[in-house]
């Protein structure tokens, strides 16, 4: 069975045929899905959909694109909801110096105080990085993140940065970017990063693996990502599947 640890059947592509999604995951041998709330509607979407379906969890946090927006209240809401049964992690969280609608500064603070109430609540996190690496990993380090550890989720860094975020209690997550013919890092990163260390997402609606690249991306495919890593790391899929899944559970304390 297999855990595909970040999706988003709360997106607006979802909207017509969410239950279809599930049950397609359902036939393609994934069992559990977390799906991944980053602002008011995305969080509130997700708690409906964990709450109707008992294969699906959520992670609940705030996005850095929409930094700008959060609020104190926001904040607080996270810090209740924290408490949900189905709640496992919080996140996504992180930098993302792609787009340009949340200063840097106000986006580091969004990320500095969400890691802090992971600590106070006890729960993991999920990093979202674009083009922010460095201080992600500094900001990591400073605010001693590795004490609740988390998800590098879709990651797209070198080996080295990876087996550096591993260091800090961090698992290294890949989507379908891994399955491109031309993705040198994610591959690399497959190689390197040890099986126990490793976690598979779809992040879907986005990112489809190939041979559906360019389309909508939904959790059955999961399987594929999972079948590209065991051809890099020359294992069986089934040793993928079960690594990855255990890994998942030990890190959501799932049972």
């Amino acid at each position: 069975m297999l855990f595909d640890t970040h999706v988003h059947l709360n997106a607006e592509q979802f909207e017509e045929d969410v239950e279809e999604a599930i049950q397609r995951a359902k036939e393609a041998g994934v069992s559990r899905m977390v799906v991944v709330g980053f602002d008011r509607p995305t969080i509130t979407r997700a708690i409906e959909l964990v709450e109707q379906h008992e294969a699906l969890y959520a992670a609940v946090g705030w996005h850095p694109v929409d930094a700008i927006d959060m609020k104190d209240e926001d904040l607080a809401w996270i810090e209740e909801l924290s408490s949900h049964p189905k709640v496992v992690a919080l996140g996504e969280m992180g930098l993302d110096y792609h787009w340009d609608k949340s200063p840097k500064d106000v986006q580091k603070d969004v990320f500095r105080r969400q890691i802090r109430l992971a600590k106070k609540v006890n729960l993991p996190i999920v990093i979202h990085n674009r083009d922010a690496t460095q201080d992600i990993v500094d900001i990591l380090k400073e605010e001693e993140a590795a004490d609740v550890g988390g998800i590098m989720h879709c990651f797209s860094g070198s080996a080295e940065t990876a087996l550096e975020c591993v260091k800090m209690n961090f698992y290294i997550s890949l989507g379908g970017p891994v399955t491109f013919k031309n993705a040198k890092k994610p591959k690399e990163v497959a190689q390197a990063v040890p099986l126990d260390k490793l976690l598979i997402e779809t992040d879907c609606p986005y990112l489809a693996p190939h041979p559906y690249r360019g389309k909508r991306n939904e959790p059955a495919y999961v399987k594929l990502v999972a079948e590209e890593i065991a051809a890099l790391k020359n294992v069986s899929y089934e040793e993928v599947a079960e690594a990855t899944m255990h890994n998942a559970n030990r890190l959501f304390q799932l049972h």
